[in-house]
């Protein structure tokens, strides 16, 4: 199985919010919702590397979906499951046919999401898998967050556990403390492929935009982007809390 040199803070990160919030169980097996990107591709990683010392043992599946996007290429997908020996499912959907095509949405990022999250737990439950693994991370956390209060006026984000009465699957964000660029470092430093943009709507998004005022704003008043999550942590926002740093017990200092 293929080894990491540089995943130590990411494993560290995603230890502090398993454990925080109770993320997994012993037994669990947990999908990991790949679509390719570094994200994605990195919590699969982590997770892998955490289930092998993890002190409730747990297994590790991919669900990667097959979107029907033109140019869609999952073989970096593959080729890390290989090399990770992760069991993969992938799932094919006519979800770029119903966005683009039949309903022409002129903002098609939530209607897309919606049919994405719907598949993947589809694809979940029919597996008998009952706990899903997504790749959010800390800025995704914070762009949520003023997302939601700038366009609809509302207090809120996404959950760090969310359970889905309908379906009975739990949905963990084990990379909510990890920012964006610690996952850029891990996935250039280990020369891991992910899989090339290929939605039409890429990089013309609400949350782009949002991504832009954030670093801007934070460039302008270094330490904005803290005080904001530590805000929504002690606000309890969405099932966030303050989760303290856990004591380095593992060998490797994890």
């Amino acid at each position: 199985m293929r080894e990491f040199k540089h995943i130590q803070k990411l494993l560290s990160q995603a230890r502090r919010a398993v454990d925080g919030y109770d993320m997994i169980s012993a037994g669990d097996t947990v999908a990991v919702g790949v679509s390719g990107g570094k994200d994605s591709m990195a919590l699969l990683c982590v997770l892998k590397a955490l289930s092998r010392f993890y002190s409730q043992p747990f297994t590790v599946k991919a669900i990667a979906l097959d979107t029907g996007v033109p140019g869609l290429d999952l073989d970096p997908v593959k080729r890390l499951c290989a090399e990770l020996d992760v069991e993969l499912d992938i799932r094919h959907t006519d979800i770029y046919q119903i966005v683009f095509e039949l309903r022409r949405e002129s903002n098609p990022c939530s209607l897309c999401a919606n049919l994405r999250r719907g598949a993947l737990y589809d694809a979940a439950v029919s597996s008998g898998i009952k706990k899903v693994a997504l790749g959010h991370h800390y800025d995704d956390a914070l762009e949520t967050f003023f997302m939601n209060l700038f366009n609809e006026g509302r207090i809120g984000c996404f959950s760090p556990v969310t359970y889905l009465d309908r379906t009975g699957v739990t949905l963990i964000r084990p990379l909510i403390y990890t920012p964006e660029s610690d996952i850029k470092r891990f996935i250039a430093a280990e020369g891991i492929e992910i899989v090339g943009k290929t939605c039409p709507a890429d990089g013309n998004t609400d949350r782009e935009k949002m991504k832009t005022f954030i670093r801007e704003r934070e460039h302008e008043d270094h330490g904005f982007k803290k005080r904001v999550f530590g805000a929504m942590e002690r606000g309890e926002v969405s099932g966030f809390k303050v989760v303290p740093h856990q004591r380095k017990t593992h060998p490797d200092g994890l």
